[in-house]
């Protein structure tokens, strides 16, 4: 049997590969520590929960959901997006519901690139948005992200042959796997390089609640750690911003979405969506506007929660000698590794899962620029993060690498 060749740069995938490493590791029976997926161990707010509860009993939602019957969603967040950034949406041309973001950045570039055609892509990233570039028969360019550029992408850098093909630019601020963070000035520089090469300006934004400040709360300079690229295009030029309800709400597993961008970008996307599915869940749509519209104390939790486990994890790392730095947004940890592993990350996430049952993220399984770093998802509680720096400890110890355990 025969298939179709864009499945060859698919073959490889981060999580993949470590759910099977994960599955080994417990068959030789270890007591596992998941800490390689991003996907919050926390909870719906119960208001949340009620609206889809109620859903359920009304047969009016159980059938198909076309797009002129997400017009109450698509209202809410307009709302939301303008209150909260100072920038008008028409919900009728500018929003469209997603199943998650993913789906957004995995289909937009089948309505962007032509086959040969460049994306540029941050690297490390997210492992979709190369996806997406391969579904669609384009070329990748990776964008470095280094320490000492505070992982900022160095647009001057990218060769004019690969600018003359390229009709994309992918970004995602605070960053998944680095955790880094982007001021509004780069984000206007971007879209400044972006107008200049007539590139489509994409924007993923999972974690646009997700920044810490010294109280455990969103600081009341939110916007201005976690900027939206349409505060640097507020025309919606040439940009296109894709939200999740799986971070700021605990949602993950509903799988609801949306993206607000330029008009045409936006019927682009959909025409490919109306070819792929219809929409969400009408009782999804409808906790999904409960979140939107009721109080955000669920909110102002989940950062709190994250912030103690950041603050847990990398204390203890600190304890052991393992120096990394303190993040100031996302679920993750961004952690360089030591001899032997630094130039092996993929050996070290599968020696320390079937030695110690601790679960990460090899940083090669995001990117080439990923490789000698490991991420860590603070996704459990902070007495289960130390028990798991203290088997990485042990871990490290036997392997005369200087770290040492103190229990």
């Amino acid at each position: 049997m025969q298939f179709a060749q864009r499945l060859q740069p698919l073959q490889a995938n981060v999580f993949a590969d470590m759910d099977q490493a994960k599955a080994k590791a417990k068959a030789l029976g270890q007591d596992i520590i998941d800490l390689s997926l991003g996907s919050s161990d926390l909870s719906a707010s119960d208001h949340v929960v009620a609206a889809i509860e109620t859903s359920l009993h009304d047969p009016s939602t159980h059938g198909y959901l076309l797009f002129h019957g997400t017009q109450g969603f698509r209202q809410a967040v307009a709302n939301w997006y303008s209150q909260r950034f100072g920038i008008p949406v028409n919900p009728e041309t500018e929003v469209l519901p997603l199943i998650g973001s993913q789906e957004g950045t995995a289909h937009l570039p089948l309505a962007i690139l032509n086959p040969g055609d460049f994306a540029l892509l941050l690297d490390p990233g997210y492992p979709s948005h190369a996806g997406g570039v391969y579904l669609a028969g384009g070329q990748i360019y990776p964008m470095p992200l280094l320490a000492e550029n505070q992982f900022l992408p160095v647009f001057e850098e990218i060769p004019a042959s690969v600018l003359a093909q390229a009709r994309m630019m992918v970004l995602s601020y605070p960053h998944n796997p680095t955790s880094a963070i982007a001021p509004l000035s780069f984000f206007q520089q971007a879209v400044a390089f972006c107008r200049h090469h007539d590139l489509v300006l994409v924007h993923d934004f999972p974690y646009a609640d997700l920044v810490f400040s010294q109280n455990g709360t969103a600081p009341a300079h939110l916007n201005a750690l976690a900027p939206s690229i349409l505060q640097a295009d507020p025309d919606k030029e040439i940009s296109i911003e894709f939200f999740t309800f799986s971070k700021s709400y605990n949602m993950g597993g509903f799988r609801i979405g949306y993206a607000i961008g330029n008009a045409q970008l936006i019927k682009a996307l959909r025409q490919i969506k109306a070819v792929v599915d219809f929409n969400q869940y009408r009782g999804i749509l409808n906790g999904a506007i409960a979140a939107l519209q009721g109080n955000q104390d669920g909110v102002q939790t989940m950062v709190a929660t994250f912030q103690k486990r950041r603050d847990a994890f990398v204390q203890a790392l600190h304890h052991i000698g393992w120096q990394v730095p303190l993040p100031q947004a996302t679920m993750y940890i961004w952690a360089k590794l030591p001899e032997p592993w630094e130039h092996n990350s993929i050996q070290f996430c599968t020696q320390l899962v079937e030695q110690t049952g601790v679960a990460a993220s090899p940083g090669a399984g995001f990117g080439k620029a990923g490789e000698g770093y490991v991420r860590f998802a603070l996704v459990r509680e902070p007495d289960v993060l130390e028990t798991a720096v203290q088997r990485i400890a042990e871990f490290m110890r036997s392997r005369n690498t200087g770290f040492q355990s103190h229990k």
